[in-house]
Order: structure tokens, then C-alpha cells, then sequence
């Protein structure tokens, strides 16, 4: 991550990711395992209709399932104690209100982003969503000028914004979460550095019931 010259207010960094609960935090540590920079910002998630071109703001989307919180709370503090012990930057305090698409540098080059907090805002070339409905998401491409197809997640990957924990009709499970926080992983890491080969990376455990994420 630095601070982008002649603007105190705008920091770079290689992905920023949105949403600092279990799904954030999965993507954080396995970008962290490959070596790949991020920041994690508080997820108002997706996103409004009626913005300027290019942009779209941020809306959140709250839920939870009670009755498995206790399995969801443990996966939550190992995975905050690996972003606290290998310096994660998780800022838990900062919160993401806009999110604006900029052009490429080449014709062909896929879009940066820029993702705007009440102290700033983050320039990245990818972007996590982990709280949103598809229906929200399709929205937001519509927005920006996209067209879309049947496969939104195809769309999103297409310009650097990869979903984990989204779910259409059913929030995926913790140990779900865990196996896309992997995969995307890998296709940022395999972006960011396409010569350089994976480490062998074991998945974090879950053991016994597992949470239900809320949207």
C-alpha cells in the first residue's frame, strides 16, 4: 500500500476489500498468504441506482443467524488473530460509502477502481464484495455500463470485482466462504503475479456446526 504523490487523501493499493466480517477476513488472509497487498474497509456492500457514470454507492445489508453464532464467532477470532499477527490491514472503523470505476491506462486494460471512505479515498486494481444480493449486483453493472449476461460473477470478474460469501437465494456456509476466500485468492495472486507458483495453502479448519453468514 502507499499514498498516491500530491494527494494526501489517496492511498494504492492492490485490492480493497469490502466487508470486514468472516468473508473479508477469509480473502485478507489468503491475499496475505500470497503475498499480495490489500485493505479491508467496513462493507456498506451494493449498491444505488441515480449515481454519476461510473459510480455507484455503497448500501448495506444486514442479517444474521442466531443460532449458530458461537461456531461463526470462532472461525471469526482465528482469522483475526492471523490478520493481527501477519499485519493484515483490517480498519475496522473506516467504512466504504462509494465505489467509482475508472478507465484502464491502455484501451484494452481492465478498469482501477476507486473506493471512497469518509477519510479518503483507496485506489486498487480489485475490488471484494462479500455482502450483497445478485439483484443488487446486477444493478451496479448496469450502472457503470455493463452489459449482463446470466453469469453476473462472470461480469463482475471481468473488471476486477470478485464476490465471496454472496449468495443468490441461500448465504453460503463458513466452510463455503472459506473455499471461494481460497479461490479468489488465487486468481488476484495469479494476476498480481502470473510467474510466480502457488505455496501449498491449507484451508482454515471447521470443525462441528458451522454458521450460516448473514447477507
Amino acid at each position: 500500500m502507499s499514498r498516491m504523490p500530491g494527494d494526501a487523501g489517496t492511498e494504492q493499493t492492490t485490492t480493497v476489500i469490502i466487508g470486514t466480517g468472516l468473508s473479508g477476513l477469509a480473502v485478507a488472509a489468503e491475499l496475505r498468504r500470497y503475498g499480495v497487498d490489500s485493505i479491508v474497509v467496513d462493507g456498506l456492500d451494493v449498491l444505488g441506482a441515480g449515481q454519476p457514470a461510473n459510480t455507484s454507492s455503497l448500501q448495506r445489508c444486514d442479517a444474521a443467524d442466531s443460532g449458530s453464532l458461537r461456531e461463526r464467532n470462532e472461525i471469526l477470532r482465528h482469522l483475526r488473530n492471523y490478520a493481527a499477527s501477519h499485519s493484515v490491514d483490517v480498519r475496522n472503523t473506516t467504512r466504504a460509502v462509494q465505489l467509482t470505476m475508472l478507465e484502464g491506462p491502455g484501451r484494452d486494460a481492465a478498469p482501477q477502481w476507486q473506493v471512497h471512505t469518509p477519510t479518503g479515498i483507496l485506489v486498487a486494481d480489485h475490488i471484494v464484495l462479500t455482502r450483497c444480493a445478485h439483484s443488487q449486483l446486477r444493478r451496479m453493472l448496469n450502472d457503470f455500463g455493463i452489459a449482463v449476461g446470466r453469469n453476473v460473477a462472470a461480469a463482475m470478474r471481468a473488471i476486477g470485482i470478485y464476490l465471496v460469501g454472496v449468495g443468490e437465494l441461500i448465504t453460503p456456509s463458513p466452510k463455503e466462504v472459506l473455499r471461494q476466500a481460497k479461490t479468489v485468492g488465487q486468481a488476484i495472486s495469479a494476476k498480481v503475479n502470473p510467474d510466480r507458483p502457488y505455496p501449498s495453502i491449507t484451508a482454515f479448519p471447521a470443525t462441528g456446526s458451522l454458521a450460516a453468514l448473514g447477507c
